[in-house]
């Protein structure tokens, strides 16, 4: 009889579920739907993935990438801010009583770090960083091939290391955070308040220019759009040397949309990096990379929160039957 683990990816626009076959990172199939409809997202989920379920073979067991906070020991979603009604959600035990198979869910970043470090970018490393860019930050780490969590999940949320206490406003209510710099939102606020104050530039008359405007822009030489890019990588690469102090990882990994503009971020972070680290030698054999597994990396790394989950439940059992 076929054996398959089934991956859910949850985000706020659209949810993902695939098949996997243990040891296999191609999925068997793959569907996704909008998150938001006539039922709530618990039950278009529910819907999903009974959509999915094989007709034949043994699903034995469901992981589950989540944005915002979730602990993976109780199961509960503390808050997921773009999902209506996910606030301290007992999601996982809604899905064993609807499946009756184990289910495991985890923060979509590590969740993400997860298929990256066993089939994408981070293959062969033993201590990995992870960095999504996009329109907040977000971030994991892998230390000694260990997933660090924190007692209730809510670890490795590196988006909110304070930087400027009297900085601009984060997206969770706090000032000055890693994200509010160096998003794509905090890069488009402050082009915003530029023009505002009638800084000159190509991207006048825009009342807030999203990040792909301001990359083209910049590409075009544009200062303004080009400082913007200079000072998110000022304030990216001082945070990240925080983070190479405390891990000492061998390996960052980036992804998410403002990690595609390449060199426009990349160089203002990597001279700021430099010039904040109390070492060189937190460079030596540090690699960079760009995630591999692109849109899928939630899904793989939840088949693969799944398989964990699953081998642990069957050594625990092993051990209580000596």
């Amino acid at each position: 009889m076929n054996a398959y683990y089934l991956a859910c990816d949850v985000g706020g626009t659209q949810l993902r579920a695939a098949l996997y076959a243990p040891n296999l990172a191609q999925a068997v199939q793959q569907k996704r739907i909008p998150t938001v409809g006539k039922e709530s997202a618990t039950e278009r989920l529910m819907m999903l993935i009974a959509d999915i379920w094989p007709s034949e073979g043994q699903v034995l067991g469901i992981g589950i990438g989540v944005p915002g906070m979730a602990d993976p020991e109780t199961g509960i979603v503390y808050k997921a801010p773009n999902i209506a009604g996910w606030e301290n959600l007992p999601l996982q035990q809604q899905l064993q009583d609807r499946f009756g198979v184990p289910v495991v869910l985890g923060n979509d970043a590590n969740v993400a770090l997860l298929g990256e470090w066993r089939y994408g970018a981070g293959r062969g490393h033993h201590n990995l960083l992870y960095f999504t860019i996009s329109t907040g930050i977000g971030g994991a780490a892998i230390i000694e091939d260990q997933l660090l969590l924190g007692e209730h999940g809510l670890g490795t949320e590196m988006g909110h290391l304070t930087i400027l206490p009297d900085g601009p406003l984060c997206g969770c209510g706090q000032r000055g955070h890693l994200e509010a710099l160096a998003s794509g939102t905090g890069i488009a606020h402050y082009v915003a308040e530029q023009l505002a104050a009638g800084v000159p530039s190509q991207l006048a008359g825009q009342a807030c220019p999203n990040t792909r405007q301001i990359a083209e822009a910049a590409h075009q030489g544009d200062a303004l759009a080009r400082s913007a890019f200079e000072r998110a990588g000022f304030y990216l690469g001082m945070g990240l040397a925080n983070y190479l102090h405390i891990f000492n990882p061998s390996i960052v990994i980036f992804g998410g949309g403002v990690s595609q503009t390449g060199e426009l971020i990349f160089a203002p972070m990597r001279a700021s990096l430099e010039k904040h680290l109390m070492s060189p030698q937190y460079l030596a054999d540090l690699e960079f990379a760009q995630v591999q597994l692109g849109d899928d990396a939630g899904l793989v790394g939840a088949y693969v929160l799944a398989q964990q989950q699953i081998s642990r439940q069957r050594s625990q059992s092993r051990l209580s039957q000596k």
